[in-house]
């Protein structure tokens, strides 16, 4: 079943010009429409089915700091005060609580390398506090086990993944720029070398700034153009259960299982490296990309089934800009949950918390996460098509540092100087010498 989401009303009339468009409606794209209409552009939002409906509000709701890549890490310190600022600017609800992370192990290598990044943390200003076995103990307590040492990141926390893109996109047009849902964008539009329009099944917008935000879709949508951008999905569930017994931290990670608090005083149950690999035709033309991370990564995923080739956000056809395109056939991408998966979630959360014993089992779900050969998202301009800036692939940690992309992405287009070094985040990091030509179109 679908995951949980707040639905909202959109904008009924698709405007005739925007200074810029959104293609995306998830974490990343709803922020950076936020952030370049506070600045007081006129922007369009563009979502194919509703607003945060894909891995937006399928994934663990964290936003986080510790142990991230040293790529990511200035952007989710920054992230974690715009959560803040948001709603202190906007007066919307996205969930946002600095609750704290707490991770527990019994393994001496993980948590020397949990030491090793505290260290790396204190070099950039961020806080993480290691435990040993009677401060893991305390913290750890709703467990009750014995543990020899654990992390506390006291200024980490989470968010409502089924209200945080939808409370910005409500932000959005509050500040007089409009979202539409249910309106897949099918194509671009250029006069003399850069972008002039983005086409939709409603009708066309004229711009000349595009961000493309589409997450999974990302690829697919950009070879309609001629641009390769290397892309795999990675289908992930989660387990919902209905509020347990006894004080059970926020959000607790352990090799075992990580469980976060929803909003409803439920939990979420997830463990990091049990995903499908569903093969797809892009996939195999990516394969060269992504052989090194899978090679490394082998232990941590399983080969799927044939959702990847029936969803079909990972064509590789090219569509016309009359027709109906894959967006419009799948407004939602909703693949089956893992039912093994589902059973060791279930089985592992119950025998690390008793007080999850009891606890109903509400809903399951999967998504995909869509991933890149490093691991870290793309966030900037396509040198070979003017007007164009990507902000995707963020490779299971969009949601977290969603704000701080968001607010990347504005810095970009306007040409100020970005809240973050942007460098490591270039799309064009893939690209092969020669690989330059778009497509004409």
């Amino acid at each position: 079943m679908r995951a949980p989401l707040h639905l909202i009303e959109s904008t009924p009339t698709l405007p005739a010009h925007a200074d810029a468009v959104v293609i995306g409606g998830g974490i990343v794209g709803v922020f950076s429409a936020y952030y370049l209409a506070r600045r007081g552009h006129k922007v369009a939002l563009l979502e194919k089915g509703a607003i945060g409906a894909e891995q937006s509000c399928r994934n663990w709701g964290w936003c986080r700091q510790q142990n991230r890549d040293a790529r990511e890490l200035p952007l989710s310190t920054k992230s974690l005060d715009l959560w803040e600022a948001f709603a202190r600017d906007s007066g919307e609800d996205t969930g946002f609580s600095r609750t704290g992370l707490l991770y527990l192990s019994n393994d001496e290598a993980e948590l020397a390398g949990w030491a090793k990044w505290r260290d790396f943390a204190k070099t950039v200003g961020v806080t993480t506090h290691m435990l040993d076995a009677r401060q893991a103990g305390e913290r750890g307590a709703a467990t009750g086990k014995d543990w020899k040492g654990g992390v506390f990141s006291p200024t980490d926390g989470i968010a409502d993944p089924s209200r945080a893109a939808p409370a910005v996109a409500k932000a959005i047009m509050a500040l007089g720029s409009t979202v539409h849902q249910t309106c897949a964008a099918r194509g671009l539009e250029t006069e003399g070398g850069r972008l002039s329009a983005v086409v939709t099944e409603a009708g066309s917008i004229k711009t000349k700034v595009v961000v493309m935000a589409g997450g999974a879709w990302s690829s697919s949508f950009c070879r309609q153009f001629g641009y390769s951008f290397p892309q795999a999905s990675i289908r992930s569930s989660i387990v919902a259960l209905g509020p347990g017994q006894g004080e059970i931290p926020a959000a607790l990670h352990t090799k075992a299982i990580s469980i976060t608090r929803r909003g409803d005083g439920g939990h979420t149950l997830a463990i990091s490296g049990m995903g499908r690999l569903d093969p797809t035709f892009q996939h195999l033309l990516y394969s060269r990309h992504f052989l090194p991370m899978f090679a490394r990564r082998w232990r941590s995923l399983a080969p799927g089934g044939f959702e990847g080739l029936r969803s079909g956000h990972e064509t590789l056809k090219r569509w016309t800009l009359d027709a109906p395109t894959p967006m419009e056939r799948i407004r939602i991408l909703d693949p089956r949950p893992d039912p093994r998966a589902v059973r060791i979630m279930l089985q592992r959360a119950r025998d690390l918390l008793p007080g999850l014993k009891t606890a109903p089992v509400t809903a399951n779900w999967a998504g995909y996460i869509d991933s890149t050969p490093d691991g870290v998202p793309a966030i900037g301009p396509v040198a070979s098509l003017p007007g164009l800036i990507m902000a995707t692939g963020f490779s299971g940690h969009g949601f977290g540092i969603g704000p701080g992309a968001g607010h990347l992405v504005a810095d970009i287009v306007e040409g100020t100087p970005p809240i973050v070094e942007a460098t490591a985040y270039s799309p064009d990091r893939f690209r092969r010498p020669g690989d330059t030509k778009v497509a004409e179109f």
